[in-house]
């Protein structure tokens, strides 16, 4: 049967992407956020038909796959050479303030030591895919950025190991002894092993039909094949992603320009996530934060803030721009939902307030934390004496940034 509603209401969100691409570059507020203000409204009113709303997590896992290939293409050896320490420093540092902060907060507010260690720990996840719209969207690649993209790319591997390691203490505190290691050890390190088997392959045999330039169908096969097995084996497409993304942009010297076609094609997918991922949020929650609500989100930001001035001036980031790290990593997705839902099954007696909490937090931050990626992009222009690259002054063809 063929959903003429379905087709429509695609065809419609896809006016809307563009709708909100051209408000973005004119008014220079995140297309991430148009988009997601966009799908709170078709939500609430219903205009969504359910065969759409029923591709949600299809959706999802395609386009955070092709994010996570970027990802991992922005991980080049040039950039990690002169940019590594600075990632790998200001991630952990971030990592590490967050769930200090956050669980010594909690803790001294009254919360139990168990339950404050669990949603500091999902406090850590961050948005990969609103962050790197966000940079791709301002045009600009300089050495902020590039930093910043690194750090989203790993962000998620370093929370999901703290989370693990936070809900495995948490469960045995409660008297739950259910392996949650093995189970985050098996997820990780499977999705790693898994990009391995792809992205080895695919780093030598894709780009020799015409030679030095990948095909969509290639890129669309790779990416499709990443998600599906990923999910069928039950392991994080987006590590496997960014694994296969970082192994074909290093081990394919042949590649004039690895990732273009996964720019070009990944677009719609995102427009369509977006949309839906704002229909999915229920603001109505935010008013049911209370004291304990604030409380969380105002950890969650002073410790980003703390850890990314910590973090930059261990690596050495120039004083007036170390601030700009924790505000441009303030968004957050459905990685941290994801989390406490797996917590709630796991800690049955606090899984009302681990949801009800991350979900109010989540809808916060995945609207507002763009905002604060775009304008610490803008504010680290003004104070880096480096000039910027942007759109307009690259060849085209060229290797994405």
């Amino acid at each position: 049967m063929i959903y003429s509603g379905a087709l429509l209401a695609l065809g419609v969100l896809f006016l809307i992407g563009l709708l909100a691409d051209q408000i973005g570059r004119r008014s220079k507020i995140p297309r991430v956020t148009l988009l997601l203000i966009c799908g709170v409204a078709a939500g609430y009113s219903g205009l969504l038909p359910e065969q759409v709303a029923v591709l949600t997590d299809t959706i999802t896992v395609t386009a955070l796959t092709f994010v996570s290939f970027l990802l991992g293409g922005s991980l080049k050896r040039d950039s990690l050479r002169a940019h590594g320490v600075q990632i790998l420093v200001i991630s952990l540092a971030i990592v590490g303030a967050t769930l200090l902060c956050v669980t010594l907060g909690l803790y001294l507010m009254g919360t139990e030591l168990a339950l404050a260690l669990v949603l500091a720990s999902i406090a850590t996840a961050t948005a990969p895919a609103a962050t790197l719209d966000v940079v791709r969207q301002s045009g600009v690649s300089n050495s902020f950025t590039r930093v910043v993209t690194g750090i989203v790319a790993i962000d998620d591997a370093w929370g999901l190991i703290v989370f693990s390691i936070c809900l495995s203490l948490a469960a045995q505190m409660v008297g739950s002894t259910e392996g949650i290691i093995f189970s985050s050890l098996y997820e990780i390190g499977g999705a790693v092993l898994l990009g391995l088997v792809i992205g080895l392959p695919a780093a030598f045999l894709t780009g020799r039909i015409e030679q030095g330039e990948p095909l969509q169908i290639e890129a669309l096969a790779i990416a499709f094949l990443t998600a599906g097995l990923a999910v069928w084996l039950e392991v994080s497409f987006l590590i496997a992603g960014m694994v296969v993304g970082a192994l074909i942009v290093n081990v394919a010297p042949h590649h004039k320009r690895a990732f273009h076609e996964i720019e070009h094609i990944q677009w719609p997918f995102m427009v369509v996530f977006f949309i839906l991922a704002g229909a999915s949020l229920e603001v109505s929650t935010l008013r049911d934060l209370g004291l304990f609500g604030a409380a969380f989100v105002g950890l969650r930001v002073l410790a980003r803030l703390v850890g990314g001035w910590i973090g930059a001036g261990l690596s050495g980031v120039p004083k007036p721009a170390r601030h700009l790290y924790g505000i441009a990593l303030m968004p957050q997705a459905g990685v941290a939902i994801g989390m406490a839902l797996l917590a709630g099954q796991l800690l049955p007696d606090w899984k009302e307030q681990i949801m009800g909490l991350t979900i109010s937090a989540t809808v916060l931050f995945e609207l507002f934390g763009p905002l604060c990626t775009n304008w610490a992009i803008k504010q680290s222009v003004e104070i880096s004496s480096e000039r910027p690259l942007r759109r307009s002054d690259k060849q085209p063809h060229k290797a994405p940034p």
